[in-house]
């Protein structure tokens, strides 16, 4: 690829984040160590992050034109044909980022092997230079990753990389009419899960953990289920998480697979405070009130990870 320039993605530490909330770094010291926190390890935390930023900008600054970006601007910033990123934090960030960038080329880094779990972070700050290489030579391993997208029936559209929520902002009951290969049905529940297979270790883990746990109490054995999808396989998963049968909602389209070319459909009953939101960012949304259409399927757009 020509490359005209790195931009380097990164988020706030929880320490600036501190600082923001109490004003000062000394007020936000105060107020932690008077709770009984380890104020030092924010400190520690937010120095070995500085640390990797450092030596990522010193390892790009010979060889390519830089910038820094941070996480909050991904929404509104207009990236450029020429541009590889560069995602510097949490393996949230590069779910994050991926939605935003068009299929540009991710090189994603650990910046603290020691608290970072680092699924989507294969490389260290140490290393990293040679991907970045290896991509501009054309000579190098990336792994296409699926992702979801919703398209509203007034042209809005939101991607998602690990997953979607469709539901109240609240906790109230979520209502809707859901359909799905053939059936509808009217349902209440507490919102409805659509991940990808890079999202199927994320929150919709947490409920198959749950009716692995029920089905382990009611048969005395240990029964496995989980999502069974790869990173790159053109599927999707939705789950309607604790549906509520009355006279007015149905539970029986509750799981199901979306495959390629197929598509959820969902017409919002709730007359406010409903939302489908990507990657657990409530923040960047998409109304979806009385009125609203939501058809979700694989997306055309795809993740491109520099391994």
């Amino acid at each position: 690829m020509e490359l005209e320039k790195v931009v380097i993605i990164r988020d706030k530490t929880r320490l600036e984040q501190l600082v923001e909330r109490f004003n000062s770094k000394a007020q936000a010291k105060f107020y932690l160590e008077r709770s009984g926190e380890d104020f030092g390890f924010y400190e520690q935390e937010h120095n070995t992050f500085y640390t990797a930023l450092k030596q990522v900008e010193q390892c790009l600054s010979p060889l390519f034109k830089h910038k820094v970006l941070f996480r909050s601007f991904l929404p509104t910033y207009l990236f450029a044909e020429g541009d590889m990123i560069v995602v510097l934090g949490q393996d949230g960030l590069v779910a994050n980022t991926a939605k935003y960038v068009n299929g540009l080329p991710i090189v994603a880094i650990n910046p603290d092997m020691e608290r970072y779990d680092g699924v989507l972070l294969p490389h260290v700050p140490e290393t990293f230079l040679s991907a970045i290489k290896s991509c501009v030579e054309g000579n190098h391993d990336s792994k296409q990753v699926t992702m979801a997208k919703a398209v509203m029936n007034d042209g809005q559209s939101l991607l998602a990389f690990n997953d979607f929520y469709i539901g109240a902002a609240s906790h109230i009951s979520s209502r809707y009419v859901l359909e799905f290969g053939g059936t509808r049905e009217h349902q209440s529940s507490s919102g409805i899960l659509v991940s990808t297979g890079a999202g199927s270790t994320g929150w919709i883990s947490s409920v198959f953990n749950m009716t692995n746990n029920i089905t382990q109490y009611f048969y005395q054995q240990k029964k496995e289920f989980d999502c069974g999808l790869d990173w790159d396989d053109d599927k999707l998963l939705f789950v309607v998480r604790e549906p509520f049968l009355s006279k007015m909602s149905q539970i029986d389209l509750g799981y199901g697979v979306i495959a390629k070319r197929k598509t959820l459909k969902i017409e919002s009953k709730m007359p406010t405070k409903g939302v489908i939101f990507s990657d657990g960012i409530e923040s960047d949304f998409l109304n979806f009130n009385s009125g609203s259409i939501v058809e979700i399927g694989v997306a055309k757009e795809k993740a491109n990870l520099i391994m």
